[in-house]
């Protein structure tokens, strides 16, 4: 058996249904969709720190005295958290905006310095601050200039600026995390803030903002294949006693299980016999979409919940829950 669950669950539905499948089903077959758009921010944090944790806050944001936006259209995408942006700007005029992006997106509008950088070329520019900072010339203005299709004066400009600033935090999503390398992009973005200083205090870090509401939501409680509860992954010799006495349960999943993709070519292959999907249209958010709806028809037991009466997905459900949205919800 097999749970696919939505980055848009309450933190609260995430445990449940993590705790049900790893402590009392017994198995790890359980992912959510942020695999799909967050996966590079998470192997990012993990090489970094150990674990999947973001050390910034919304809070930092508002007390920082330099943002920088890598990939990110938080105008469009997070307009929420855009706009307390604009008003801590109001607040201290002296802070500034840098914003990373080969378009020049509505984001730019609050902009001191915009880097229509060429597609593909953070890590690279990146690399060259991290140079800058220590002192080294491996990678000078000039030769980030060609790698990223800038002008070194704009780039020692951004440099300058992040040198000098006494807190600065980075925002990065989809635009850095959507990309074959962006784990590396992750990483060239988290160490210069670890070679800086500019972490773990206030006003700074690297933030990897999710691409749905509660993406880290569900990583926090182990809502992950590779997750053994909460951001502790699967690992050999790690003692498993604590789980099992904190959970009330004997059937404690022992090993890793299917991420999203690996699950619907499992499904495929006929080793799982059944899937519940929450709050997810994998008929249409999956890669090779042909392939997921070929699955599911095959899959002996398809359980969709869902707070929309018709997707994609449901036409191969054999048993449909409806859903309440977060709205309305009550705590009985």
């Amino acid at each position: 058996m097999a749970f696919l669950r939505l980055r848009q669950l309450l933190t609260e539905d995430y445990y449940a249904a993590n705790k049900l499948m790893k402590g009392f089903i017994g198995a790890a077959n359980i992912d959510t969709n942020s695999r799909l758009c967050m996966s590079s921010a998470v192997v990012g944090y993990k090489r970094a720190f150990g674990e999947d944790v973001v050390p910034c806050s919304y809070e930092d944001i508002e007390n920082s005295d330099l943002v920088v936006l890598v990939g990110s259209n938080a105008a469009w995408t997070h307009p929420v958290l855009y706009q307390r942006l604009v008003q801590a700007r109001q607040s201290h005029p002296a802070m500034k905006v840098v914003v990373i992006d080969p378009r020049k997106t509505a984001t730019c509008d609050i902009a001191d310095l915009h880097l229509a950088l060429r597609p593909g070329s953070d890590a690279g520019l990146f690399v060259g601050l991290l140079n800058r900072i220590q002192g080294t010339a491996d990678w000078p203005a000039e030769r980030v200039a060609e790698f990223c299709d800038l002008s070194a004066a704009a780039i020692n400009q951004f440099y300058d600026m992040f040198i000098t600033a006494p807190r600065a935090i980075t925002l990065y999503t989809m635009g850095i995390n959507q990309s074959a390398s962006g784990s590396d992009k992750c990483n060239a973005i988290i160490n210069v803030h670890l070679a800086s200083g500019k972490f773990a205090r206030q006003g700074c870090g690297p933030f990897s903002l999710t691409g749905q509401p509660n993406a880290m939501g569900g990583r926090e409680v182990g809502g992950l294949g590779e997750s053994a509860r909460g951001t502790y992954a699967f690992r050999a010799g790690r003692s498993r006693a604590g789980s099992p006495r904190f959970w009330g349960t004997e059937r404690l999943a022992a090993n890793a299980g299917a991420d999203a993709v690996e699950l619907f070519d499992a499904i495929a292959r006929g080793e799982v016999k059944a899937v519940w999907i929450m709050g997810t249209n994998p008929a249409v958010s999956m890669p090779d979409s042909h392939a997921v709806c070929q699955a599911l028809a095959a899959c002996p037991l398809v359980i969709v919940s869902e707070v929309m009466q018709e997707t994609d997905t449901s036409q191969f459900a054999h048993i449909r829950f409806p859903a309440l949205g977060w709205e309305r919800k009550t705590e009985r």
